[in-house]
């Protein structure tokens, strides 16, 4: 079973930069779009951004300008680039991946989650 293993989170101060980075722990056999979504406590899970395979980005409207996401195909990694960082940006912060297994289905993997904290 191919785990998601995140790593990058912690505490910051206001205005302040993170960067998470997400590998798997195995191999997948088709990755389709890599992402990163998070949970603020008691609120639902939320999409933050997406990179497909061409490179086609998509980022939630509260992180434009702010956030950046890049991928390493080679490594199967993906990052998340945190800048200007805001009270409002604390959640949980999780990895994910949509793929496929060599007989063409799709996977939806995620990560246990890493947590963002950020507070003065």
């Amino acid at each position: 079973q191919v785990q998601l293993v995140e790593s990058g989170g912690g505490l910051v101060q206001p205005g302040g930069s993170l960067r998470l980075s997400c590998a798997p722990s195995g191999s997948i056999f088709s990755i389709y779009i890599m992402g990163w979504y998070r949970q603020a406590p008691g609120k639902q899970r939320e999409l933050v951004a997406t990179i497909a395979n061409g490179g086609d980005t998509n980022y939630a409207d509260s992180v434009k300008g702010r956030f950046t996401i890049s991928r390493d195909n080679a490594k199967n990694t993906v990052h998340l680039q945190m800048n200007s960082l805001k009270p409002e940006d604390t959640a949980v912060y999780f990895c994910y991946i949509h793929g496929s297994v060599y007989n063409g289905s799709r996977v939806n993997y995620w990560g246990r989650g890493t947590q963002v904290t950020v507070s003065s």
